[in-house]
């Protein structure tokens, strides 16, 4: 009799097994799922990008990517070069591109003092426009670029770089004409033209003590009128010397208690800032062009290893901070990519993003993946 009840219990073992097999977790392969659980990755694409002109970097970019933005095809003066004349070739690509990939789309720039189309600030004379002429002008900008991808971007840098290093206002031309109040008054119109979508001000060197509260202040007094801004995008164009992390992850905190925080224009540069020593003598200004270009046939491993541990840095801070930041954007695809190559000297050669030359990933994309593996196995 034991052992007919023996019999039958394992039978009953036998079909539950069967009934609930074992789950099978499958390993992260690439860096949009290894970061899931934290935020969006992204980056921005360039015209030969969105237009798929580059079958490997278009494989990197659907492959590990899962938010871009428009490095340059969205600002006013490339989208809106003429008064009356739109041009959309290369916008409605990346729009597209984006939709068909299933990525978070964010559109820049809305209002920003440099790229703007030569007739923006003037009249048919030559002569500065009022602050009314140039108010309803960038109405009618905002309003046509944003109805045109209204439902399709989900959020927008409204303002970009409105600050001077020691957080007073910048006197652009926006400021000049309009005034002070320049900043909110495209915020609103921005809210009106789509209250469902995200709105941002994005600026550079926000971990700055001065230009951080300059931000903090400017974006309090936005949303003290009740007029939206979501969140602030800090463009985070750093280097192995600058800026002190502390101060930067104090930073987030602080934007965080006005909204949402996105790393946008993410690079990470392993060259020196030029100085002014530089001479007229060419055999001195070729060596001092040597000292600031060292890596020009290769970056070392001792660079390399060095900035492998300064992403760490900064992913670890960015991913403490997940519930704040909702999305870390990389300024290019791979090192070619990269800005940095020409800025602030022409010919230089970075390293400064998460994919080569040759879209090979770097340590640091192996490295975030190999840990979202562990982290699954955990759970």
């Amino acid at each position: 009799m034991k052992l007919k009840y023996l019999a039958l219990a394992l039978l009953v073992l036998a079909c539950k097994s069967k009934e609930e097999p074992t789950e099978v977790i499958e390993p992260v392969t690439n860096l949009k799922d290894a970061l899931a659980n934290y935020f969006y990755i992204g980056t921005a694409l360039n015209v030969s990008q969105i237009h798929e002109k580059e079958a490997q970097t278009d494989s990197v970019i659907k492959t590990h990517f899962n938010a871009i933005v428009a490095e340059n095809c969205m600002k006013s003066g490339l989208i809106h070069p003429e008064k009356d004349v739109y041009f959309w070739d290369d916008a409605d690509a990346f729009v597209d591109f984006g939709i068909k990939n299933n990525l978070f789309i964010t559109g820049h720039c809305l209002a920003w003092h440099s790229q703007t189309p030569p007739w923006l600030f003037v009249d048919d004379k030559g002569e500065d426009v009022s602050r009314e002429e140039l108010i309803d002008r960038m109405t009618n900008h905002i309003t046509t670029v944003m109805s045109r991808y209204k439902g399709k971007i989900k959020g927008w840098d409204v303002v970009n770089e409105a600050l001077n290093d020691d957080g007073t206002m910048r006197e652009s031309k926006f400021y000049k004409i309009i005034g002070p109040d320049w900043v909110e008054i495209m915020f609103s119109i921005a809210e009106k033209v789509d209250p469902e979508a995200e709105l941002y001000y994005n600026d550079y060197s926000l971990s700055t003590p001065e230009k951080r509260d300059g931000a903090l202040r400017l974006v309090k007094s936005i949303q003290d009128k009740g007029i939206k801004v979501t969140g602030i995008g800090m463009q985070s164009h750093v280097s192995m010397f600058h800026p002190d992390l502390k101060v930067y992850e104090e930073s987030i905190e602080k934007f965080s208690e006005l909204g949402t925080v996105m790393i946008t224009e993410f690079d990470l540069s392993v060259l020196k800032w030029p100085t002014k020593t530089m001479t007229a003598d060419i055999s001195e200004r070729a060596e001092y062009m040597k000292q600031m270009d060292p890596y020009k046939d290769g970056l070392t491993d001792s660079m390399a290893v060095a900035q492998t541990n300064r992403f760490h840095e900064m992913f670890a801070i960015w991913k403490r901070h997940s519930d704040k930041i909702t999305r870390v954007t990389a300024w290019g695809v791979n090192d070619g990519d990269s800005w940095k190559n020409n800025f602030p000297m022409p010919g230089r050669t970075d390293y400064c993003l998460l994919f080569d030359r040759n879209n090979n990933p770097k340590q640091i994309v192996k490295d975030l993946i190999a840990e979202a593996n562990k982290e699954e196995k955990k759970q």
